[in-house]
């Protein structure tokens, strides 16, 4: 079973977490959500409090096919406070494994130097975070194990592009499809 961990700090942006977690679950991805608070409890930016499935201190990331970070302000700056999601995100992206991040949320990816040489993008006003990156300003960017999206409107897209590495191109327009997603595109 392909499994994704993604971290839930509070201030989080609630689609940008939300949008990914039903997505992989609809496509049949063990997905869970890991709150860095200290409790399951966790408080998006817009003041929505969800249960994350486990806490950091209970986890463990070894079997990760992918690390996620939502974004949101002030959720991305608590996720880039925190030093074990720095050193599970380093971990994974030195075992050549998938971590994604979007919106604010890059300059996590960005300050550990995993960015340097690589194209990325983010929410604008951030791409000053992504540190040795190109910015590119699309609604996501895939530069090998290393995907990012740039806020709340890319979370759709952002999440079956992460659903067609993961499975493949088929299962992810499978699902765009009956979310109905690829009807609005048509419009």
């Amino acid at each position: 079973m392909i499994k994704v961990y993604q971290f839930m700090a509070d201030g989080f942006e609630d689609i940008e977490a939300l949008i990914p977690l039903d997505v992989m679950r609809r496509g049949g991805v063990e997905f869970t959500t890991v709150s860095i608070t200290g409790s399951r409890d966790v408080t998006s930016a817009h003041g929505v409090t969800v249960k994350a499935d486990t806490t950091f201190d209970k986890a463990c990331f070894d079997d990760a096919d992918l690390l996620m970070l939502p974004g949101g302000m002030p959720g991305a700056e608590n996720l880039n406070n925190h030093d074990g999601v720095k050193k599970a995100i380093l971990a994974q992206a030195g075992k050549g494994k998938l971590v994604a991040a979007i919106c604010a949320a890059p300059m996590v990816l960005g300050g550990l130097g995993l960015l340097k040489g690589r194209r990325a993008t983010c929410y604008p006003g951030f791409e000053l975070y992504l540190e040795g990156a190109e910015y590119t300003g699309d609604l996501y960017t895939v530069d090998g194990n290393i995907v990012t999206g740039e806020g709340p409107a890319a979370a759709l897209p952002y999440a079956y592009t992460l659903l067609s590495i993961l499975k493949d191109a088929d299962t992810a327009d499978g699902i765009a499809n009956g979310m109905r997603y690829l009807h609005l595109m048509e419009r």
